[in-house]
């Protein structure tokens, strides 16, 4: 029974997620105080955010889903994906995909990656309640899932408050191309310090890698209120919510 249940639940998963591939595709103070100690070259911020600046070409896709939401009597919450209005691109075989949720959840979440060509889910993981307000990240290498360059993959995060009734998830999803990165930029992403990848690759279009960019600076000064900045001004400039969680 219980494998039974699985696999309906896979099921139904894998169906939403088409269903929306289909429709897509149609359509610090100052004092006397001790002076904290500077941060490594390689974490300091630029006074600006990244400016991204979107590729002129892409498979049909974009977010989708998403916004502010409640369920039953928990008070109403934003869920996203971090990710643009279009295909958004990276030049990793195996790059981090973001997402967020604005307060805790009760409920489970589950986070599917899904290539269109293929029946089952490359990626399902199901994050057991409770679940944390904040940024959240699946790194593709620790599930041993590798993209195919050129080819469009959609992913999804849900909000599961009844797993007897899929159709009630709260559903938010995007959609990742993997490309080869131009030689000119390649060039310059093997000079480049840590601090100045995020705007390299938002200045190419690469926006996942961007993104990635940028996490990996804010794991390293979680509590930098600048790089933290950075990120919501960045993702202000696709429509999405402001994140001031690390």
């Amino acid at each position: 029974m219980s494998s039974a249940l699985s696999i309906l639940r896979r099921t139904a998963v894998v169906a939403i997620a088409l269903a929306i591939v289909t429709v897509i595709a149609l359509a610090a103070p100052t004092g006397a105080q001790q002076k904290p100690p500077e941060p490594r070259p390689d974490q300091k911020a630029s006074a600006d955010a990244p400016v991204y600046k979107p590729p002129v070409r892409g498979a049909p896709g974009g977010r989708v889903g998403g916004g502010t939401r409640g369920i039953g009597h928990e008070p109403a919450f934003i869920l996203s994906v971090l990710a643009p209005n279009h295909t958004g691109l990276t030049t990793s075989e195996q790059p981090a995909l973001f997402w967020f949720i604005s307060s805790p959840s009760s409920h489970a979440v589950e986070v599917t990656v899904v290539d269109p060509q293929k029946t089952d889910p490359l990626v399902e993981v199901r994050i057991e309640p409770p679940v944390a307000a904040g940024v959240h990240r699946l790194r593709l290498a620790d599930h041993n899932v590798r993209l195919a360059p050129g080819a469009a993959y959609q992913w999804y995060v849900a909000v599961v408050p009844d797993t007897g009734r899929r159709s009630k998830d709260i559903l938010a999803g995007g959609a990742i191309e993997r490309v080869a990165p131009p030689a000119a930029l390649a060039a310059q992403v093997t000079r480049a310090s840590k601090s100045e990848l995020p705007g390299l690759y938002a200045d190419a279009g690469i926006w996942y890698d961007a993104l990635a960019a940028l996490g990996e600076l804010i794991d390293g000064a979680p509590h930098d209120q600048a790089l933290i900045d950075q990120r919501s001004k960045l993702l202000r400039q696709v429509g999405l919510p402001a994140t001031q969680q690390p």
